[in-house]
């Protein structure tokens, strides 16, 4: 792994890229050692980081929750990182020059009233543990550039680990329903960029059910001493490609019977 040394010099990295919204070339170039440990590790300092500025944990995302994403990301498993109270935003406007390149992606999001720790947790445990679930969008942003400036390659996983599994922002809009009271993998959305169609989803694209991926969370935060808590947040995967955002663009996500919300970049 690397060390700590190294870990501390990335994560300010990350950081002041953020800040100035200029993109930092590709970790797993100049690294070519890098593992997906590596990138953990990054990221969780990044964020040690912004907690001791005064950010305080709101919950956890899970990304690279569909198939076609990990084949292509190489890997067998999503990824996740960390929702901190300054990412999330009404629906409605949305303050562009926070992002880099941002996108958009169509999720549900689970909000726990029970604690969620061990390496069995099940799908079951999950949905007696949660309150209740609403429609969610993820912003994602690339703090790391996606495609290299030199050769043009795509950054590897490692990267997007390391970047807060590419984590930007939270909108929360709909209905707020317990979460056997609908057949989640059957809740679905269509999202709608400057009054087009761009993406339509079912939930089940999320590993065929989107509890599946709190259980897994649940399972690899067990072997930090870590654990999903109650009154978090957790997005469970995208059911949708993401759609770049640009200022100006006005979003209209349509969850059905879990209801509608508008946003748009200004």
């Amino acid at each position: 792994m690397f060390d700590t040394e190294l870990i501390a010099k990335l994560a300010a990295e990350l950081h002041q890229s953020e800040t100035s919204r200029v993109q930092v070339e590709h970790f797993s170039k100049r690294y070519p050692c890098m593992t997906i440990e590596d990138g953990y590790a990054i990221s969780r300092a990044w964020v040690a980081m912004k907690i001791a500025e005064g950010r305080t944990v709101r919950g956890h995302k899970i990304g690279l929750t569909s198939r076609a994403m990990q084949q292509a990301s190489q890997i067998d498993e999503p990824d996740y990182g960390t929702l901190l109270d300054d990412m999330f935003f009404e629906p409605g406007a949305i303050p562009s020059q926070r992002f880099i390149a941002p996108r958009v992606e169509v999720e549900l999001a689970f909000i726990l009233k029970k604690r969620l720790h061990g390496p069995r947790v099940s799908v079951d445990e999950v949905l007696d543990a949660t309150e209740y679930v609403t429609p969610a969008i993820e912003i994602i942003d690339s703090r790391i550039e996606q495609l290299d400036r030199h050769t043009k390659a795509m950054r590897k996983v490692f990267d997007t680990i390391s970047d807060n599994a590419a984590n930007a922002g939270i909108i929360l809009g709909g209905r707020r329903v317990a979460p056997k009271e609908v057949d989640l993998p059957w809740c679905g959305a269509i999202l709608r960029q400057n009054g087009m169609v761009e993406e339509t989803g079912l939930a089940a694209g999320v590993q065929g059910h989107p509890a599946v991926g709190i259980a897994w969370l649940a399972q690899k935060l067990a072997p930090w001493d870590e654990c999903l808590e109650a009154g978090q947040v957790v997005l469970a995967g995208s059911f949708t490609r993401p759609i770049a955002a640009r200022k100006g663009d006005v979003f209209d996500a349509d969850y059905g019977q879990l209801g509608r919300f508008s946003f748009e970049f200004v």
